[in-house]
């Protein structure tokens, strides 16, 4: 005999998204305490005039992680942090981000990554993120003269000492951590003093950034938006390709890239990972790069700012790719709307003939949109600035990047080429391209 039950069956839960995704969380918006003369970002706050506090609200916060954890569809939610300075939000806002991500965590495994200039951090800050396992980024541009370049504070004045102490902190609380460094104009002729540099304070894992802005035209400029926004591929051909005083020339970082990969494939494989080379090596052995500016597509990494807006990518915080709003739309229907979807495959599907038909197309893909401003060889606009540098630096590595793929292939650490005559990897004089790995289409 079977009996009918009197309690209602549960509702079924929020849909997750179709594939995982990432939010850059900016919970202060652009608000910082130091003004770098390259920052991008600080000009967002002209985007919300009539903010006169630009700290997270609860309602936010709490809507954001309930919300973005439902929303992955994987076991592991990582969470990130950035700004603007988040450290100007105190530890307590914090500490209620962490409550909340244990009220609704689900049974998932929850992850922080923290990105700072690390100059407010204290003993307080310390023990919270090491209690809470947090990974720091801390923002550093090399050794004080190239530091200082650039990364002042509201007042003009330098920041390395107040950046070194704030790393001695966490040091000191044993708080993981690793690097992101900008290559700029000035440090990007430094290669490897620079790496040098990181590697003596410390950082196991790098992470290089090149500073690549143009200047708005005067219409935009009168908004307050004084950057230029990434190209409209449509309108390309008007482009105006002067970059700001401070990017980083594309020879310049192809040669940075090409002297600092020098030294760590000789020393420093399995101790000192630098995202650029773990991406290569990826995109070598057909695996995911890791990278969103050296994967096929994108589309799957964007921006929340501190009112719940939603943009499609970090470098994309313009009202034209503004998605909604969390609090009254939901956070999968704009991960996976149709023009975030369209957004994303547009990477590949505007490359130019030149892009398409290179052989080292499989480790670039075209690297970042934002950067496609200039002209292919035959007059076709979309031609990413840094193409020349990218170039250089992937025919230099493919000697190394194959022998690594071969020693993985034969389930050998990529460390062990660090025992291998230098001759059997060693750069080819000739000015061929990087040939395609076998497995690529």
């Amino acid at each position: 005999m079977s009996t009918q039950s009197n309690t209602p069956f549960p509702a079924p839960g929020p849909k997750p998204a179709q594939a995982a995704f990432h939010l850059m969380t900016k919970p202060i918006g652009s608000l910082c305490n130091l003004e770098c003369s390259y920052c991008f970002y600080l000009e967002k706050a002209h985007l919300y005039p009539n903010d006169r506090n630009f700290r997270m609200r609860p309602e936010v916060l709490e809507t954001y992680i309930r919300d973005y954890i439902a929303a992955q569809p994987g076991p592991t939610v990582s969470f990130a942090w950035q700004g603007g300075e988040p450290t100007l939000l105190g530890v307590a806002f914090f500490r209620e981000a962490v409550t909340l991500q244990q009220r609704y965590a689900d049974g998932k495994t929850i992850e922080n990554a923290f990105q700072t200039n690390g100059t407010l951090l204290d003993d307080e800050w310390g023990e919270f993120l090491v209690a809470n396992r947090f990974l720091v980024g801390i923002s550093i541009d090399g050794p004080r003269h190239l530091h200082d370049a650039y990364r002042v504070d509201r007042g003009g004045a330098p920041t390395f000492d107040r950046v070194m102490a704030g790393l001695a902190v966490l040091k000191k609380h044993r708080v993981e951590f690793n690097t992101l460094t900008t290559v700029h104009r000035k440090n990007s002729v430094q290669a490897l003093e620079v790496y040098r540099f990181l590697k003596k304070i410390g950082s196991g894992y790098i992470q290089f950034i090149p500073i690549v802005e143009r200047p708005a035209p005067a219409a935009t400029a009168a908004s307050g938006l004084w950057l230029a926004p990434p190209p409209d591929h449509e309108e390309a051909e008007a482009l105006d390709h002067h970059v700001t005083p401070w990017s980083v020339r594309p020879a310049d970082f192809g040669n940075f890239l090409i002297q600092i990969f020098d030294e760590w494939v000789q020393h420093d494989v399995g101790k000192v990972f630098v995202q650029q080379f773990d991406a290569a090596l990826a995109n070598w052995t057909g695996q995911p790069s890791g990278i969103c500016v050296f994967n096929e597509n994108c589309g799957r990494g964007l921006a929340l700012e501190h009112n719940g807006d939603v943009y499609s990518c970090d470098h994309y915080v313009y009202p034209h790719y503004r998605l909604g709003n969390l609090l009254n739309t939901s956070l999968v229907e704009m991960v996976d709307s149709p023009s975030q979807t369209q957004f994303g495959r547009a990477k590949s599907a505007t490359l130019p003939r030149y892009c398409r038909e290179c052989p080292v197309r499989f480790a670039c893909h075209g690297e970042c949109p934002k950067h496609r401003f200039i002209s292919t060889p035959d007059g076709e606009p979309g031609l990413n600035y840094l193409c020349a540098g990218y170039k250089k630096f992937f025919l230099h590595i493919e000697p190394a990047m194959n022998t690594m793929a071969a020693l993985l292939g034969n389930s050998m650490a990529p460390a062990a080429i660090m025992t291998l005559p230098r001759a059997q990897w060693m750069p080819s004089r000739s000015n061929s391209w990087p040939r395609r790995p076998s497995h690529q289409p």
